[in-house]
This record gives structure tokens, C-alpha cells and sequence, in this order.
């Protein structure tokens, strides 16, 4: 039997808790706009290489952006003028928030860093797999203890360093090109804001990604940052909004709007790394049950599934979905973390929002029609 936990989703929530809730829906699910505007509203997109059955960027995407279809993102990253790169994770950013990230330390290259930089300076725009007959097929360990090919190690190392960028996708895959053969306007500034201007501006960005944050939880966000500055002096020098329920700190910059009163009454699936799941505190502390990732959990530990999308309703958390694509059928299967609703109200909007999964959907199967739902 799967376990149960007491959920707040089925359960009478206090006031302030639901306002809070309504603010962190409203905030980050804001009305569907165009796919740059989605992206420069947003300010960066959490980017995982599992499709389940999209990868996040797109599961991301597909409710912020007008008409979008798994795999835009991809098709339209070069005229988007997107980079790739690490906030608080790794992802998409515009330009303008990418320049706020470097320059990073360039210096200390190994031997086979600097083979690969000069390989990449000579190709152009250069496939992962290209090295190979260059540089050979060297294994090193990677950032999750396993294997892969050492000059693909040393290309996320060059990239990471600002010395190599992204230049599109092939299936998925990173094209990289040098930094020098870039147009000067999407490079570095020759005199970037000081340090700490640059570390206040980004966590003033994190910050509103993900609002309202637990002040602890924007601080641990903060990690890959550390390069910028002092991470605690930077959160004390930038102003919030905040407000303390449960003994949790919430902060959020401030703003003149008043948050509705209320969530829209609509079913959404959301991607495992979407801002308002993203992080696991706050989940935890407004829906009332513990929401985890399980595409690496052993199966037989599995208590939600692979790749379990947690349940929108309202302004309620109230389980999980799997989806999949059999047969050019969408197939869906859902968990509750109490009863599942029976209303009227809550099946028309399963629908429809199934039925969006439908049209985000088709085009990876080379469709052009909406998926039927088995």
C-alpha cells in the first residue's frame, strides 16, 4: 500500500498560508504570452536532458507561452538570443542575465582544457562527438560520480569558465563555439558591473523566479553564486518584501500590485523543476505532503513514479500525474494525495488541460493534429 501523508490540499487551511499560495501561483503562473516574453519574464529555464514525456524546459514553457510545442524552445533558441548556463541550476537565460554571471575565473586550464578550447576555436561550432577524432575517447567522472568521455568534461568546464557557449541543440545535444568568433553585442561587457552589484542583481532574480522563497531556501540557491560575493551580505543589502507563518521567513521583492484573492480555478501539470514546485520547503510547508523526484530512485522505492508531475487545482496541490505516449495516444494515469475531486468543475478542467497536453505534445511525434487521449 502507498503511504498517505495528512495534506493541507484536503484539509481546511489557514488564511495567511492560502494567500501565500495564491501569490506563489499567480506570480509564476502569469498570463500566456509570446515565447521570448515567456522567457524574459521568467529569467531563466531550468533545462534536464529527461523526456518524460518532454524535457522540463518545455513542460516549463508550455504554460507561460502562446501555442507552444515541445522542442520550440530548441527550434527557436538562436533568434531567441538565449544562453546557457547555471543560476540555480542549469538552464536557459536571456543575454542580459548571462552577462551578470561572467566573467568567471579563466585561468588553470589543463592540458587537455587547453587542446580542447583550440580544437573548438578552429571548428566554428563544433558537435561533442567531433573531438573524438581529435582528441581520442578518454573517459573522466562526472558531476553525478559516473563516466563520460573526458573532452565532453572538459567542454562543460570551458563553458562553465564563459570561454565556450552554447550555440543551439542537435537532438538534445550541445553545440558549442568559442567565445571570441561571438558577436561582440551577446558577449561579456569589456567593463562588467563590480562584483557585488552583479551578485545583488542576481539574487534579487532568484528571488523573484521563485517567490515567495523561504528566506533559507533562497540562500541554499544561492550556491552556485558563491563566485560572485558574499551570498549572506548580498540577501541583507537587498530589500524584500517578507512575511513569517510557521516560524518560515518568506521573501519576495517588493511591489506596488496586490496579489489576487484567489487562483484560477484550472488543473495544470507541472514539470518537476517548475519555479512554483522547484523548491521542496516551501512545497512541503504550503501543500502539506512531501513531493520528491523519482526518475533516480530505484523502482521498487518509487513511491509517486519516474517522472511524477505534480497535480495543480485551484490553489491546490492535490496529487501527481504520469504521462506517457503509446501508439500516438497521450496516457495518462493519476495519484491522490486525498479523494480525488468528483465535481463537475474539476473534470472540464482535467480536460482541457489534458487537452493542451495534447496539442504541446504532437509535434514530437511528427503530429500536426492533437494526440488522442487512450
Amino acid at each position: 500500500m502507498k503511504p498517505t501523508w495528512p495534506s493541507k490540499a484536503a484539509e481546511a487551511v489557514p488564511t495567511d498560508l492560502r494567500r501565500l499560495r495564491v501569490h506563489a501561483i499567480t506570480h509564476t503562473l502569469f498570463p500566456r504570452t509570446s515565447l521570448k516574453a515567456a522567457v524574459d519574464q521568467l529569467g531563466f529555464v531550468q533545462a534536464d536532458p529527461i523526456r518524460s514525456p518532454a524535457r522540463a524546459q518545455d513542460l516549463i514553457l508550455r504554460l507561460r507561452a502562446t501555442g507552444y510545442r515541445a522542442g520550440d524552445l530548441e527550434r527557436h533558441y538562436r533568434e531567441l538570443e538565449l544562453e546557457e548556463d547555471f543560476v540555480y541550476a542549469y538552464g536557459f537565460v536571456p543575454q542580459s542575465i548571462w552577462q551578470l554571471l561572467h566573467p568567471r575565473k579563466t585561468t588553470g586550464l589543463s592540458e587537455l582544457e587547453k587542446k580542447v578550447l583550440e580544437v573548438v576555436r578552429g571548428c566554428g561550432e563544433l558537435h561533442p562527438r567531433e573531438l573524438e577524432a581529435h582528441l581520442g575517447r578518454k573517459r573522466a567522472v562526472n558531476a553525478w560520480g559516473g563516466y563520460s568521455k573526458a573532452t565532453t568534461h572538459a567542454l562543460q568546464k570551458l563553458h562553465y569558465r564563459g570561454l565556450l557557449r552554447i550555440a543551439g541543440r542537435e537532438n538534445g545535444i550541445r553545440l558549442y563555439q568559442s567565445m571570441p568568433q561571438r558577436d561582440q553585442s551577446i558577449r561579456p561587457p569589456a567593463e562588467p558591473l563590480p562584483l557585488d552589484a552583479r551578485l545583488q542583481k542576481v539574487v534579487r532574480l532568484v528571488a523573484n523566479i521563485l517567490a515567495p522563497i523561504p528566506e533559507k531556501s533562497l540562500r541554499e540557491a544561492m550556491g552556485h553564486l558563491r563566485h560572485l560575493g558574499d551570498v549572506r551580505s548580498a540577501l541583507r543589502s537587498c530589500e524584500f518584501d517578507h512575511q513569517t507563518i510557521d516560524g518560515l521567513k518568506y521573501v519576495w521583492p517588493a511591489s506596488d500590485a496586490p496579489s489576487p484573492e484567489e487562483a484560477p480555478r484550472m488543473v495544470r501539470i507541472l514539470a518537476p523543476f517548475d519555479p512554483l514546485v522547484w523548491d521542496r520547503r516551501r512545497f512541503e510547508h504550503l501543500w502539506g505532503w512531501p513531493y520528491r523526484f523519482e526518475a533516480y530512485t530505484p523502482m521498487a522505492q518509487r513511491v509517486r513514479g519516474y517522472y511524477a508531475m505534480p497535480l495543480l487545482w485551484g490553489d491546490a496541490v492535490i496529487g501527481w500525474a504520469n504521462l506517457s505516449v503509446s501508439a500516438g495516444k497521450l496516457v495518462p494515469e493519476f495519484g491522490f494525495i486525498g479523494k480525488r475531486p468528483t465535481d463537475a468543475a474539476f473534470r472540464r478542467a482535467l480536460e482541457e488541460e489534458l487537452a493542451s497536453f495534447d496539442y504541446f505534445l504532437g509535434s514530437l511525434v511528427g503530429g500536426t493534429i492533437p494526440l488522442r487521449r487512450k
